[in-house]
């Protein structure tokens, strides 16, 4: 996949993103990926590498999956364990940590994850480029999977 466009540039797909201080120089870099391969981006901040607090970001990030204003979202921090964790407590969202392509790709067809967390100080660059296409190439399995994401969303 490295080095592939994973949509055409008809894609209209909106991909919300967000990061906190620690994620905002990747956030800007994956912004440029993104629209490359004819996304939609929708920022949700942060807008320099000033302090912040995380959770705020990963709430705007959530809300705009959970309306349906993205289909997708992004969000990034220094590990990208806090963000996951901020995420999640949105209902209606599925955000997984995803430090490999593997991660990514299961987290997708099993879980059909809606947000995808990153952790900037922890995971490459290129690794991240990676984690990020088969993150939004891979579809949902359903089945089986269904019936256990419905268990979730009590």
């Amino acid at each position: 996949m490295a080095g592939s466009s994973v949509v055409s540039k008809e894609n209209k797909m909106v991909i919300a993103i967000g990061s906190d201080h620690a994620g905002f120089d990747l956030k800007k870099m994956i912004i440029g990926q993104l629209q490359a391969a004819g996304y939609t981006v929708s920022d949700h901040g942060t807008n320099s590498k000033a302090a912040v607090d995380y959770p705020e970001f990963a709430h705007a990030v959530g809300k705009a999956v959970a309306s349906g204003d993205a289909e997708k979202g992004i969000v990034i921090c220094g590990t990208g364990i806090g963000m996951s964790i901020a995420a999640n407590k949105v209902p209606g969202i599925r955000a997984a940590l995803c430090p490999t392509t593997e991660h990514a790709k299961l987290s997708r067809a099993h879980n059909d994850a809606n947000v995808l967390a990153l952790g900037a100080r922890l995971t490459s660059p290129d690794d991240i480029r990676a984690i990020i296409e088969v993150w939004l190439y891979t579809t949902f399995e359903g089945h089986r999977h269904q019936r256990r994401i419905d268990k979730i969303e009590i």
